[in-house]
């Protein structure tokens, strides 16, 4: 089967329903770094939560201060609303679609670490390489959650279309395929955002089970120009046509 690592993103959408917690590789581990977010949430210290939150305006910070281990929850694809999760636009893709991403995107949380798409989390806000506490989110989930990671994706083929800072939450130990995006000769940065989420929608859309699947799909507005392979790690480059 075909495995897609996915990026988180800073934007979420608030509320939820769910109350039951399902998360990848359960594990206490999980919640001494969820103790430690509470903690400082729940500490009316404005200067910590501020900071461990990225926000400047104490009323910004409103809608995350509760007890995350009581909070509304949704599944992680559902929860983030990016650029790269506006593109692909979950609520519209039909139910099998849905089913696929549930069940084959791995997103890494800078709280909750490796999630998979069904995977229930609250409402939460912590800022790109902040620490939590005493943890440094990317190394704690390394140490902790590499091995089993290794087996998860054991017997499936892997599509990394993670942002280059989550490689530091997790090191792929076996031949990957990245993804790049050119534009009249250059590299895409910020809007790569956009192509990977677009990718990821007819992924879904089409339940592609392994690369050599991948391969042959075909997705408006890109033309796949080559691949090159360096060690463990396939690039393929494609070119977005005007």
């Amino acid at each position: 089967m075909l495995k897609i690592l996915f990026s988180p993103a800073e934007g979420k959408k608030s509320g939820g329903t769910q109350q039951k917690q399902q998360l990848f590789g359960a594990t206490n581990a999980r919640d001494t770094i969820l103790q430690a977010y509470n903690d400082i949430v729940l500490s009316e210290d404005e200067t910590s939560i501020k900071q461990l939150f990225g926000i400047k305006k104490w009323a910004d910070c409103q809608e995350y201060l509760c007890d995350i281990f009581d909070a509304p929850l949704l599944p992680a694809i559902e929860r983030y609303r990016g650029v790269a999760y506006q593109y692909l636009d979950f609520d519209s893709l039909p139910t099998n679609a849905k089913e696929y991403l549930y069940n084959n995107t791995i997103i890494f949380s800078n709280l909750y670490g490796p999630l998979l798409g069904a995977d229930t989390i609250a409402n939460y806000k912590v800022k790109q390489g902040n620490t939590i506490g005493s943890f440094a989110p990317d190394k704690f989930y390394k140490e902790r959650f590499s091995y089993q990671l290794d087996l998860y994706l054991a017997q499936s083929d892997i599509l990394d279309l993670r942002a280059g800072y989550y490689d530091k939450f997790y090191k792929i130990n076996k031949p990957y395929t990245t993804l790049k995006f050119l534009k009249n000769g250059k590299t895409v940065s910020h809007w790569a955002k956009a192509y990977r989420g677009i990718v990821l929608r007819e992924i879904a859309k089409h339940n592609v089970d392994s690369l050599e699947a991948f391969l042959k799909l075909s997705i408006e507005g890109l033309h796949l120009q080559e691949s090159k392979t360096t060690k463990n790690k396939t690039e393929i480059i494609y070119t977005i046509e005007e």
